[in-house]
């Protein structure tokens, strides 16, 4: 084919030759998605052991080459590297010669929209920004926590109708997201997604050490149930010691964390800081009961600031 006279994407075959840059927990649970749509997955690049173990396991007999060799056997490429190293791999690719006109783009980060593949767009690529709204484990598990998925997706309105038939071919539901506002769209994810592991992974260790054999059994039932509520009714399903009001509960939850876990102070603090401020704005916190508790929050700020030792050490 003509590299000069590359066809619309709309126009083209429905199966693509697919190469994924960079071979982490992403690129290969979508080239696999792709795979099973039809799309034959012909390169892949990986730099570590355990990229290169992923992508054995998970597109077996799909060869590791160098990223400009990926781009030159590939129609669609999954630029699917730390977000950091997006802008660089992207004009890399571009100053060299890689990227060849008509040919399809698309990174996963959240952080971007398709302004940053703006240099493989001057050598004629086609790009798209397709984020999946999901944690990934690196393994074949992945592929069906797909089906379902939010994608995060922007792109050139010429490019919608392809973008969004990638997305349903992977089992996803596109989410049109406008180019400035990917980067709240993504501290929005990285709050509830990222801070929940953080969260629970503390929460597991103080039930440990308050002698719970099984952190894990007494924690499914409850965080599902309130992740459940919390999406079916928001702020409304707020309970506990601090939407209640109960300054006692809170300040005795604090000085046992000071005690045994110094180190969970100050999120504990902010969190439930976060919390009744909620509480209050949405009428669940009676503003009588408000004024000690928030007392009491801002004296257990001050000891972990003032303390000088624990909390500062471990932060």
């Amino acid at each position: 084919m003509n590299a000069s006279h590359q066809p619309d994407p709309r126009d083209r075959p429905a199966r693509l030759t697919v190469g994924v840059v960079g071979a982490g927990r992403v690129g290969p649970a979508l080239a696999a998605s792709l795979q099973f749509a039809g799309h034959r997955p012909v390169a892949a690049s990986g730099v570590s052991d355990t990229s290169v173990r992923r992508a054995a396991a998970m597109l077996p007999d799909v060869p590791l080459v160098p990223p400009a060799e990926v781009l030159d056997r590939a129609d669609l490429v999954l630029l699917t590297v730390p977000d950091d190293a997006l802008p660089g791999l992207v004009e890399g690719l571009a100053e060299t010669g890689a990227v060849r006109p008509g040919q399809l783009l698309v990174h996963t980060s959240g952080r971007y929209g398709t302004k940053v593949l703006e240099p493989a767009l001057r050598a004629g690529a086609l790009p798209l920004a397709l984020h999946p709204a999901m944690t990934f484990t690196g393994t074949a598990v992945d592929v069906q926590r797909l089906a379902g998925c939010s994608f995060g997706v922007t792109a050139p309105e010429e490019l919608r109708l392809a973008a969004e038939a990638l997305v349903i071919e992977m089992g996803g539901e596109p989410e049109w997201i406008a180019e400035e506002n990917r980067p709240l769209y993504h501290a929005a994810l990285a709050l509830g997604a990222n801070h929940l592991v953080t969260l629970v992974a503390e929460s597991m260790e103080l039930l440990r050490d308050a002698g719970v054999e099984a952190p894990d059994r007494m924690l499914g039932p409850l965080l599902g149930a309130a992740l459940d509520n919390a999406l079916r009714s928001g702020d409304a399903a707020l309970t506990g010691p601090v939407a209640r009001g109960d300054a006692g509960t809170v300040a005795a939850h604090v000085a046992e964390l000071r005690k045994h876990a110094p180190q969970t102070v100050a999120g504990y603090l902010a969190m439930a800081r976060a919390t009744a401020d909620r509480a209050l704005a949405h009428g669940l916190l009676k503003p009588e009961l408000a004024e000690d508790l928030l007392g009491v929050l801002a004296n257990g700020a001050q000891g972990a600031t003032g303390s000088g030792g624990a909390e500062g050490g471990t932060r």
